[in-house]
Order: C-alpha cells, then structure tokens, then sequence
C-alpha cells in the first residue's frame, strides 16, 4: 500500500497487503470490480430515461453492485481486525465464495433485467422468471449466512474470554447482520414496497416499507464493528457496556422499522 497514503487514513482500515491471504485478495478485487460496474453502470443511465415503477431502470442495479463492494470489502477489514489468523483457513474461503458466487448471480441478474426494462424482483410473469427469483432469494441467505459463519470462526478462533471490545463488537455486528437481514429479507420478498420515489436518495417509504429495516439489518456488518472499535479506543473498561447498550437498541430501532414496515 503507498506509504503517503497511510499517512492519511486512520490505523483501523490500513491492513499489510503482504499478509493478507489469497481469499482476502480475491474478495478485495471482487468488492473493486463492483464499484468500477456500478460506476459504468451509472455512464449508461445517464442516456437512458426508461423507467420502472416510477424509478430509473439503473438505479437498482447500482445499488446492488454498491452494496455488494461494500459488502465484499468489509468482510476483509472487520475479519483482519478481529483476527486476521481466521483468513487463512479453509473455512474462510469458503465465506468468501459463498459471498462471490450469490452475489455475483444476483447482480448478474438484476442488471440484465434493468437492461431490458423488466422487473427482477417479484416478477412471477412465468416460470423461468418466478424461478429465478426464488434463486435471489437463496443467494440473499447465502450472503448472510456467510457472516454468522464468519462469526462463528472468529468466536471460536478467540475464545470467549479472549475477545476485545473490537472483536466482540465484530462477532455480534455480523451475527446481527446474519439474524436482521435474514428476517427482514424473508419479509421483503413477501412484501413488494410501495411504487414512486419516497425518501430522497435512498427512495424507501417509512410505512408498508421493509427496505428500511433490511437496511439497516445488513449494514450492522459495518455499524456495530466500528462502534466496538471506537468504544474499546476512547471508553476503555467501560466500553463492553457500551457496546451491549448500543447494539441493543440497534436491534431495538430495527425492530421499530420492521413493524412500521407491516402498516398498510
């Protein structure tokens, strides 16, 4: 990594490149090849105005193909800060194929359907289609499946009396990310949101919406791992409390989501 650009970022997200293992290296150029499509991706929207459901037919690709990067590249930071030993085993890439493989199944889809101007999802016109929309259903699983494995790996490979404020706040973000975002999918692919812009950016509704609760089940990845770095950095013994009360009501706000979700 350039040594003027470590210079730059915080010590948390600067791992040796030399020790990281052959599936790291794989799931960090899957996460790049992600974002270089979303971003051709976003060149081709720009002379295509086709809508969907009142929403441009590229926007949910590029989605999908942020939120996959992102997914792909945390993975590697959260597992090297917890343990970077785990990535080294066969169980590791095992997690990693099982994010690659689904994920790349479900973009791969959802991008030639945008292509096309059709519906990816919830689109039962025929078999083929109802078919392949309950294969994006299993590869979803498939990718939070890979965190609660992931976990486990880390819980084990730590030992419970072993775990940092870090490393906990890693197992319990992405055993939330397995746990949340498979309830909120299964309730979303029974649960079509409702058609038309809502918020700005993002486009969810705070009503008969589970997207907001999905969201926010997924990205515990993220949330909960920085918030056990931050709290074993600044709140020193205090900072497995902490971590327990935050994650707690993350969970809680989730909840809210998921129920909000369920008003018509």
């Amino acid at each position: 990594m350039n040594p003027q650009l470590i210079n730059f970022l915080p010590s948390w997200l600067v791992f040796d490149e030399s020790n990281l293992s052959m599936p790291s290296q794989w799931l960090l150029l899957y996460g790049a090849f992600m974002w270089l499509a979303c971003g051709f991706t976003w060149v081709i929207s720009l002379n295509d105005e086709r809508t969907l459901r009142e929403v441009g037919v590229w926007v949910k690709p590029m989605k999908f193909m942020a939120a996959t990067a992102l997914f792909a590249w945390t993975t590697v930071w959260v597992s090297h800060m917890a343990n970077p030993a785990v990535t080294q085993g066969l169980a590791y890439a095992g997690i990693c194929a099982l994010i690659m493989v689904p994920s790349f199944f479900e973009v791969a889809y959802i991008t030639y359907q945008g292509s096309l101007g059709a519906a990816s999802h919830y689109n039962t016109s025929d078999s083929i289609h109802a078919l392949f929309f309950g294969l994006m259903g299993l590869a979803a699983v498939g990718l939070t499946t890979s965190q609660g494995w992931l976990a486990w790996e880390i819980w084990k490979a730590n030992g419970p009396a072993e775990l940092s404020t870090t490393a906990l706040g890693v197992v319990v973000g992405l055993s939330l990310t397995f746990v949340l975002s498979t309830l909120s999918g299964f309730l979303l692919g029974g649960q079509q949101p409702p058609a038309g812009q809502g918020l700005p950016w993002v486009g969810w509704h705070l009503r008969g919406d589970v997207r907001p609760a999905h969201f926010l089940g997924v990205h515990a990845q993220q949330f909960i791992p920085l918030l056990g770095f931050l709290a074993e950095r600044y709140l020193g013994h205090f900072g497995s409390a902490f971590l327990g009360i935050s994650s707690g009501i993350y969970a809680l706000i989730w909840a809210l989501l998921a129920w909000f979700s369920l008003a018509a």
